[in-house]
């Protein structure tokens, strides 16, 4: 193993990740006794990733109404926590202490940090998980941890300079304003690494880090799942981690999409303590082909790309992904349909795109008011005519 690498599993061959998770996978299914009886037969049909599509999509909203029934984890066999935390919703999660339980310190050592780094936590430690998630990165790869928190900015800059804090966590913008506000001060800070995440990462931010000898690389992670996928030096897409499987589908369904088309993230946890299986992030991205120039072998995912949930107002309706769904399972010819809202006179205008051979329009602008509760015109274009954005609605309204 190179010493640039956080273990063996980063480097394995495909054959041999394909088998641990199949292995792992299965034993996780099989220790889930408390579902209902249909979803255990079709989970003793997974042999591996490659039949994850057999099983249901789980929602944010499922499982809020899981946790509303049976508080405080909806009725999920949760082992070894010794927290709990809340997200908006409420939801809440489960988060254990030991062997870096939320995986993030393959992201870290990926970025470089390591011993002799003091790190400056800057996500917040109050009811959400963030600021745990990375300090057991930051145990994980053997640095010490400032837990700084959220706000206080001269404090922060004090802070750093006094204990010498060389490494950065927390979201992307806010390293730019202690910066900023330890130049007003007149100090000199020693950061020269940041790994941050809940946020949007602009090349322009990123730029000016590295103006100022800061390295800066993000994650993809969420409270349910911890790490998802995580920036190497490479730069080039984000790498799924190794303690998850990552499905891209269709908006609104749990199909998975052609290789290389935007769809939404599914991801199911191969972590025992808290089994979560194709759980919808309800965020877009897509998979990039190959293997990342850094030596890691696993799957990479271009990043964030927007959200799934594409839910649209028009003429006082909503329309939702999955009755997009519903239209396309409708007719077995369709293979794809975007709906698309715009204005005409003042008025909400809805027409459908219908990617297909052949077909009746007819039936089709009836399935169209059948499914979506609305009537709209209906356009049939040539299979592989549509844009592969992920985008099954389009809401090309102006807000201005």
């Amino acid at each position: 193993m190179s010493a640039s690498h956080f273990d063996d599993l980063e480097i394995r061959s495909a054959d041999e990740r394909a088998a641990a998770q199949a292995a792992r996978l299965k034993e996780i299914l099989a220790g889930i006794t408390d579902a209902p009886e249909d979803w255990r037969a079709d989970a003793a049909a997974v042999g591996g990733p490659e039949d994850l599509p057999k099983l249901p999509v789980l929602r944010k909203s499922d499982l809020s109404g899981w946790q509303k029934a049976r508080p405080p984890f909806g009725g999920i066999a949760v082992r070894n926590a010794t927290h709990v935390f809340q997200s908006p919703g409420p939801i809440y999660e489960p988060g254990g202490s030991s062997a870096d339980w939320f995986r993030m310190g393959r992201f870290l050592h990926a970025a470089g940090l390591g011993a002799g780094d003091i790190v400056q936590n800057c996500f917040g430690y109050h009811l959400t998980p963030a600021g745990h998630m990375f300090e057991s990165g930051a145990r994980a790869v053997g640095a010490m941890v400032l837990p700084a928190g959220v706000g206080q900015t001269e404090l922060q800059v004090t802070a750093a300079r006094d204990v010498g804090t060389t490494a950065y966590a927390g979201t992307p913008d806010y390293l730019k304003i202690i910066l900023e506000k330890a130049d007003e001060m007149g100090v000199a800070l020693g950061i020269t690494k940041a790994v941050v995440g809940g946020g949007a990462l602009f090349p322009s931010l990123r730029q000016y880090y590295i103006d100022r000898g800061i390295s800066c690389l993000q994650c993809y992670a969420t409270a349910d799942l911890g790490n998802i996928a995580y920036e190497s030096v490479a730069m080039e897409g984000m790498i799924v981690d190794e303690g998850v499987i990552v499905e891209i589908v269709t908006p609104g369904t749990g199909d998975p999409v052609p290789a290389g088309e935007v769809g939404e993230v599914v991801v199911t946890s191969l972590n025992p303590d808290y089994p979560l299986i194709r759980f919808a992030t309800g965020d877009l991205s897509a998979v990039m082909p190959g293997a990342s120039p850094c030596g890691r072998t696993n799957m990479r995912i271009k990043g964030w790309m927007g959200r799934a949930d594409q839910t649209t107002k028009i003429k006082g309706m909503f329309v939702r992904p999955e009755q997009v769904a519903a239209l396309v399972a409708q007719h077995d010819e369709i293979r794809k349909a975007r709906v698309v809202a715009s204005r005409t006179g003042e008025q909400d205008v809805m027409t459908v795109h219908i990617e297909s051979a052949g077909g009746d329009p007819e039936a089709y602008a009836q399935s169209v008011a059948n499914l979506l509760k609305l009537k709209g015109k209906v356009v049939i274009v040539d299979p592989d005519t549509l844009p592969k954005d992920g985008l099954v609605i389009e809401d090309q309204r102006s807000y201005d």
